[in-house]
């Protein structure tokens, strides 16, 4: 490929050489495009696109040969580059039912000549975390939440606690109070806050901002009687129980959290359960969960 510039799609498995060496030991096969890369606007397109938290799709054309490593990306329904003018609205069609999540797929597409087989693959923007209040928790979840692929942001008005040191996996580390920074973010459905402080004049402009915001997830770390305290705060300024039963609160799945590592382990679970639409637990009160503050 690197003498003539043409693309191949290579095929191993169990029984060649190569397959065992590349980590085929347990059987299947994989088939792998190799191709020359190519800055063109397909691929300046999709780098727009991530960088501006755009959901995307690539789509990249195996067979027929002819048709081989032509690629479009579909952004906002519209196309990018072409594989051939008789297959793209269909390709741009089976890419927009995948809008907004990740995954890849090879499907089939008819053509002119027979049907054409193209790899897509969809872009999600990466969820948001938003911690408000650097507590000793907050260390961890920050830490693995960078790990399972959120971008994530520490929020505290005390400088002395929200210090980059401490939060060297954070995306960002703001040094300010929560409900002006938050009002700067544009929360949307993939948006996660959590507010770590217990306390009220921390705590609740952050929740605020949320509860005005689409935000798909919102946690509150207390007791029943500080998420009380919290929630007659929050009534006391108009939000109705609709919005605040939006609140999850204690938050966390119920994991008998002690240590801040185990806390955070609790949030984590129940953001991932609720970022892959596994979450039917009832929100509000009498979820008969507490946690270690």
């Amino acid at each position: 490929m690197l003498d003539s510039g043409r693309s191949a799609l290579a095929s191993y498995g169990i029984a060649d050489e190569l397959g065992f060496e590349v980590g085929l030991s347990c059987g299947g096969r994989i088939e792998v495009l190799i191709e020359r890369f190519r800055a063109d606007d397909a691929w300046r397109g999709l780098c727009t696109a991530l960088e501006k938290r755009r959901p995307a799709a690539v789509c990249v054309c195996l067979a027929p040969e002819a048709l081989q490593a032509r690629r479009l990306v579909v952004l906002d329904g519209d196309a990018i580059g072409s594989i051939d003018a008789a297959l793209d609205a269909a390709v741009v069609a089976t890419a927009g039912e995948l809008s907004g999540e990740d995954g890849a797929r090879v499907i089939e597409v008819p053509g002119r000549d027979g049907p054409a087989s193209v790899f897509l693959q969809a872009f999600a923007p990466a969820p948001r975390l938003f911690i408000v209040g650097a507590t000793h928790a907050a260390v961890p979840l920050c830490r693995m939440a960078n790990e399972l692929g959120f971008w994530v942001a520490v929020i505290d008005p005390r400088g002395a606690f929200v210090r980059p040191e401490r939060f060297p996996e954070a995306d960002q580390v703001v040094p300010a109070w929560p409900g002006p920074a938050l009002d700067e973010v544009d929360l949307d459905a993939g948006s996660f806050v959590v507010t770590l402080t217990h306390d009220p004049k921390v705590d609740v402009p952050a929740l605020a901002q949320a509860l005005a915001s689409p935000a798909g997830y919102i946690g509150a770390l207390g007791s029943r009687r500080t998420h009380r305290e919290r929630v007659a705060r929050l009534r006391e300024q108009g939000f109705a129980d609709e919005a605040l039963a939006r609140i999850r609160g204690p938050v966390g799945l119920d994991l008998g959290s002690r240590s801040p590592e185990e806390t955070a382990l609790a949030i984590l679970a129940e953001m991932v359960a609720v970022r892959n639409r596994r979450d039917a637990k009832p929100l509000f009160e009498g979820r008969g969960r507490i946690h270690a503050g």
